[in-house]
């Protein structure tokens, strides 16, 4: 317990400088790929801090590393930095009120992700110096987790070959450890090529790229009674060929997101989608050319380190909203439906209740939980190193995720409340790894045990590099 309040008080004493690391990181949102200005915030607090920076990590220019201390453990702690795009907004303004500019936002709040990390990882490095404890704390700066899997060229590259343990949180509107669970996915483009005519003059003559585009959604979504009920499939268009209608389209392009519940099934579910691609081809007579953009692995769980995440929460309680905070918190949910409040509720496994704008209690660990669906890069991690999870309560309860509700929160109070809370977590969850050598090695040897069973297979295609030119 000592131990504890040592580290929680070394991460009050930083916390000011990482709220208005998160403040300036939410003010220049930057897409995937695209975070050369968050990414320079991170590279100079790590200076600053004293960590030895590595930059250009697994040749990404906006991925960057910091490591302190010697010898023992080595402990890593994710954060990351990128936004979202048509999620501008004003902050702390409960009305759609869109700031000018390119339209982006920290819609999904990796603003606070990445501060918060920052900051509990700088609390271990203080740790550690103070008390002449032997162990290592890395920094990983990640970008790109929105679509990019920039996580997963990151463990291709071996940037992850060394580390004991991995640490990371997302933001939320409850605070626990996170299930790990989350889907596989791969991102790839099919591109159609057929004949331009004159549509009225010559339409025999045209092969439409464009209706190749649709008979392979049609197709896609005849498949979507007959696939596994937890997988997902989604597409954009990213180019239809054109604005004239008297003009048969000879090239249109769509991006598939294809999500299963583990790497197996999502291949599976690949071929598919790439034969109804196929077929389309066929049936309208053009040509299509498959491209993989990214891909990501299902979260693989570590139980020694839940439990050890957990303790720390049940230690520290529930974060410390005050009544204004809630105020705040209950003019946004007047933006949302009831029924988005009460999802919030059962995705935690919490009793509803309509009078919490904002959490005050932490979610038990075996909680009946409504099981995350989306994908996250942190997956591929957590297949080269044990891995674990924080959520963290930054905003109101029932706030969707990707919405302009939660950029709007992303520089409140409680968001700043919500971040330090967390990071206290995850130092104290860091420090338990270090100082703990029962807890290290149960940690790896159920990792260990689950990769016996099932073993790494990188998903991305060997010869794929990142797409850091994804949001150009």
């Amino acid at each position: 317990m000592q131990n504890t309040e040592e580290i929680w008080r070394l991460v009050d004493a930083r916390q000011d400088d990482f709220i208005a690391l998160s403040d300036r990181v939410w003010e220049t949102p930057e897409l995937c790929y695209g975070e050369f200005a968050s990414c320079a915030e991170h590279t100079a607090m790590l200076e600053q801090q004293g960590f030895r920076v590595t930059r250009d990590v697994a040749g990404i220019p906006t991925a960057v590393m910091g490591e302190a201390g010697e010898g023992g453990p080595v402990i890593a702690i994710l954060g990351e930095y990128d936004a979202l795009p048509g999620l501008s907004q004003e902050a702390g303004v409960a009305e759609p009120r869109p700031l000018p500019g390119a339209g982006y936002g920290h819609g999904c709040g990796h603003n606070l992700l990445g501060s918060a990390s920052l900051l509990a990882a700088t609390a271990v490095k203080d740790y550690l110096a103070k008390n002449g404890i032997k162990g290592r704390v890395r920094y990983y700066g990640c970008p790109a987790e929105e679509g990019g899997a920039a996580k997963g060229f990151m463990v291709r590259a071996g940037a992850f070959s060394d580390v004991d343990i991995a640490i990371s949180w997302h933001p939320s509107s409850f605070s626990g450890v996170n299930e790990p669970i989350s889907l596989a996915n791969t991102r790839i483009d099919f591109a159609f090529a057929g004949r331009a005519s004159h549509a009225a003059a010559a339409p025999h003559l045209g092969r439409s790229a464009l209706d190749a585009v649709e008979l392979m959604n049609v197709g896609v979504n005849y498949m979507r009674e007959h696939m596994p009920s937890d997988a997902r499939v989604h597409y954009a268009m990213l180019d239809a060929g054109g604005i004239a209608p008297n003009v048969v389209q000879a090239f249109a392009k769509v991006r598939y997101l294809i999500r299963a519940r583990n790497l197996p099934e999502l291949t599976r579910l690949i071929e598919r989608v790439r034969k109804i691609a196929d077929g389309a081809a066929l049936m309208t007579e053009t040509t299509v050319q498959a491209s993989v953009v990214s891909a990501v692995s299902n979260l693989l769980g570590n139980g020694p380190l839940e439990k050890a995440m957990f303790e720390n929460f049940a230690r520290l309680g529930a974060p410390p909203f005050d009544d204004a905070d809630r105020a705040a918190a209950r003019a946004f949910q007047a933006t949302l439906s009831e029924e988005d409040v009460e999802s919030s509720f059962r995705r935690a496994g919490m009793p509803y209740r309509a009078d919490v704008p904002l959490c005050d209690a932490i979610v038990p660990l075996d909680a009946k939980t409504a099981p995350m669906v989306g994908s996250t890069d942190v997956g591929d991690v957590s297949w080269a190193v044990p891995t674990v999870q924080a959520r963290g309560a930054t905003y109101a309860i029932g706030t969707p995720g990707h919405s302009w509700q939660l950029t709007g929160q992303g520089k409140m109070p409680a968001a700043h409340k919500g971040l330090v809370h967390v990071a206290k977590v995850m130092a104290g969850t860091a420090l338990d790894a270090i100082q703990d050598e029962v807890l290290l090695a149960r940690a790896k040897a159920d990792h260990q045990a689950k990769l016996a069973r099932s073993p790494y297979v990188c998903p991305l295609p060997e010869d794929l590099q990142p797409p850091i030119k994804m949001s150009a």
